[in-house]
């Protein structure tokens, strides 16, 4: 943790006072957590606290400065010294406070928690990632807060319990749904394994035969001393050691020796590469979309205001530009944080991206799986070989 902080918050100039809690209730649950206070005013060279927020000017379309118009003539304002004046707006001097920095750290802190369990054998994998974003089929449950926690802990239901509770339920039913389905699939795939086994039983198999020696003498297979490269992204490895299901996964294969062991292995790895290769470049233009889309779903608001702004004239205007001063300051702010974002040419088209998003995110997760699929079959190959 104290990596972690040091390397998220205090390298970026901030003050980070952290603690890390443990505690478990009447029911053995533990819940081990961390705090973390942090600073949002920068501190100067010369140890002075700096400004919050700072003025910037505001810039219109073209990116040129807007001028102060004195409403009485309907000229620009002057100074005292006869300069002319722009109008500014006011902006936060730091981006501690954002959204985009907040997912940044919860993906930190999971890679840091899940680097040290793989360092300690731990085969726990955190997840930073919404059910939503990990395109899992299950209703996450609300905050329930400390006051409604304390009630329900003295056995007194609330409302965000009772929610969480018909949440729970819900995930259950469809949880035993999806069980009840990879039954049947297993039980359709036993019928076609047992065909197949027994076409293979007159054919000698010297992988197999290793199996059966090992099955005969530890019940289960050995992992490896160190963990190759696939076996180590999987968290449960009890049902690699399965005899069971290693000899399945050879049969099935069709593979009857060390060399065709091999083979399969070089085979499933070059896929394996592919198959990242693909997953990585649809991954990066997924992410790209979807920073496009978010960013203008925040810029879309100020655009409409400035659009009907544009629109009106005289009185009208001005009656609007005052009741929508804040919007329309901060609209070249986000116009330009759009355009910052954009390729050379590109140009907004957020219909467009929406539908590239869901055709990619089909695409990236059919790949996921098949990646998943390779990657197990590989951690086979390295358990049996």
């Amino acid at each position: 943790m104290r990596d972690y902080v040091q390397r998220n918050f205090v390298d970026k100039g901030m003050c980070a006072d952290w603690a890390i809690h443990d505690s478990e209730n009447d029911k053995g649950q533990r819940n081990l957590h961390i705090h973390v206070l942090l600073t949002m005013r920068p501190i100067t060279e010369n140890g002075e606290w700096g400004a919050k927020t700072k003025k910037v000017y505001v810039l219109d379309e073209n990116g040129e400065r807007v001028p102060l118009i004195d409403k009485k003539t309907g000229q620009q304002k002057v100074d005292n010294r006869n300069r002319k004046q722009w109008k500014c707006q006011t902006v936060e001097s730091t981006d501690w406070n954002s959204q985009e920095n907040a997912k940044m750290w919860r993906k930190n802190l999971a890679d840091t928690i899940n680097a040290t369990n793989e360092q300690l054998g731990i085969a726990v994998h955190w997840e930073h990632r919404s059910f939503k974003e990990q395109g899992i089929d299950k209703e996450p449950t609300i905050h329930i807060g400390a006051v409604a926690n304390a009630l329900e802990r003295k056995g007194i239901q609330t409302e965000r319990g009772n929610i969480n509770r018909e949440i729970i339920k819900s995930n259950m039913i469809l949880e035993q749904a999806k069980a009840m389905l990879e039954l049947a699939k297993q039980e359709v795939q036993s019928i076609r394994y047992s065909k197949i086994r027994s076409t293979a039983t007159s054919v000698k198999n010297e992988v197999i035969e290793m199996i059966a020696k090992v099955r005969e003498r530890k019940g289960r297979l050995d992992l490896p001393i160190v963990s190759g490269k696939h076996l180590r992204k999987i968290s449960d490895r009890t049902a690699l050691q399965s005899a069971d299901n290693a000899e399945k996964f050879i049969t099935t294969r069709k593979i009857d020796s060390f060399e065709s062991l091999a083979k399969f292995t070089a085979d499933t790895e070059q896929k394996y590469g592919q198959l990242d290769s693909v997953h990585l470049s649809k991954g990066q233009k997924l992410s790209r979309l979807k920073e496009l889309s978010k960013m203008y779903a925040l810029y879309e608001p100020y655009r409409t205001t400035y659009k009907e702004s544009q629109s009106l004239k005289g009185f009208a205007k001005m009656k609007f530009d005052r009741e929508h001063k804040e919007s329309l300051a901060k609209y070249p702010e986000m116009r330009e944080r759009l355009q910052n974002l954009l390729e050379q040419g590109e140009k907004i088209t957020p219909k467009q991206w929406k539908a590239e998003i869901q055709s990619l995110q089909s695409e990236y997760d059919s790949i996921s799986r098949e990646k998943s699929k390779t990657a197990t079959e590989l951690a086979y190959a390295e358990i049996i070989g």
